[in-house]
């Protein structure tokens, strides 16, 4: 598996049916291509397109979007409605609801990941820094955009 991985948003587009007892108004036709998969299957790249419509939609992972092109009106509980459109970012937490309206059409990039319960995280956190007590201060670390860890 490369290490490094180049793709594209200019890709065909599978169809992928948003779930029918979701759909609000409208006849909104989804398609996707996932772009990539972290090694541990827990994170994926996706682009998402949609046509005109509104439907719920129902988050069991964590996944924050740019909106690419065209553009939604958001609107969740304690969140009054909003339009998005190119440019904007949004993150929606897993376990989040939101209604979607799209207007006219709609194309994202999707950064998703599974949520691990709070033991396995707990125990992913022991394991990094373990790591990196055991690692000698002479080697090459990698930066992470998050910060020094």
């Amino acid at each position: 598996m490369a290490l490094i991985e180049v793709g594209s948003c200019n890709v065909d587009l599978e169809l992928r049916p948003i779930e029918p007892s979701w759909i609000i108004e409208g006849n909104p036709v989804s398609r996707s291509r996932v772009l990539s998969t972290s090694a541990d299957g827990t994170a994926q790249t996706i682009i998402w397109y949609c046509t005109e419509g509104r439907f719920n939609w129902y988050y069991d992972i964590d996944e924050t979007i740019m909106i690419m092109e065209g553009s939604i009106v958001l609107e969740s509980e304690g969140m009054p409605p909003k339009r998005y459109g190119p440019g904007d970012v949004i993150f929606f937490r897993d376990g989040a609801h939101a209604k979607w309206h799209v207007e006219g059409h709609v194309k994202k990039i999707a950064f998703c990941r599974k949520t691990n319960p709070v033991m396995i995280g707990f125990l992913i956190r022991v394991v990094n820094k373990l790591k990196k007590i055991f690692t000698s201060t002479g080697e090459r670390r990698p930066a992470s955009l998050m910060g020094a860890g």
